[in-house]
């Protein structure tokens, strides 16, 4: 079963629910030791970046995400989940993430309507499993003030909103994608079934 982490912020319930209508069996769970111990994990995330990796660090969960990672176990950060996973963010400062994939969280120019809010195109790059099924340039929600900005060529999914930014990434078997797959109707269940499928493997 995949453990979805619960850290005090993130949909945990609509996650777990997009996971089983996709046909995947899931557990919300605070305890790092099952984080460590689960097949594959989903970092959800909804909220300010600062207080977000300080849960993760309140609650043990820092270690069980390197755990997992050390296992080459598969994880998926969704929303604020997958910028925790890059070097640092600027949101209200400078607060450094788990710093598995190099780069920085960065806000959108000013003149950008502030959230990015609703459904916007996907610009697939490369070929990785978690978009089997889904065609180019297909739609997915999204709701952010900030982005990613990768130091290296991880890059899986672009879209654009005043510029390019990186909406989906792969390092292995870190994964992330900026938009709610649980959000976003057929396309994104597929993305949460390609997810589970790569945990079973």
């Amino acid at each position: 079963m995949i453990a979805i982490i619960d850290y005090g912020m993130g949909n945990l319930r609509s996650v777990q629910k997009g996971l089983e209508t996709a046909g995947i069996k899931a557990f919300i769970t605070g305890n790092p030791a099952e984080v460590a111990a689960a097949p594959g994990v989903i970092l959800p995330g909804v909220g300010a970046f600062e207080d977000a990796i300080m849960n993760l660090r309140n609650t043990g969960m820092v270690e069980a995400v390197q755990e997992v990672v050390r296992r080459k176990r598969p994880l998926l950060g969704i929303c604020l989940g997958m910028q925790l996973l890059f070097t640092e963010s600027e949101e209200n400062g400078r607060h450094r993430g788990l710093d598995l994939i190099p780069g920085r969280v960065v806000r959108f120019p000013a003149a950008n309507k502030i959230p990015h809010m609703g459904w916007n195109q996907v610009r697939l790059e490369g070929d990785s499993p978690l978009f089997s099924g889904v065609a180019d340039k297909s739609y997915f929600y999204f709701v952010h003030s900030y982005y990613c900005d990768p130091g290296e060529p991880v890059t899986i999914g672009t879209c654009s909103y005043g510029l390019d930014f990186a909406c989906a990434v792969q390092k292995g078997n870190l994964l992330g994608c900026q938009f709610h797959p649980e959000k976003s109707s057929s396309l994104g269940l597929q993305i949460l079934r390609n997810f589970g499928n790569l945990c079973q493997e």
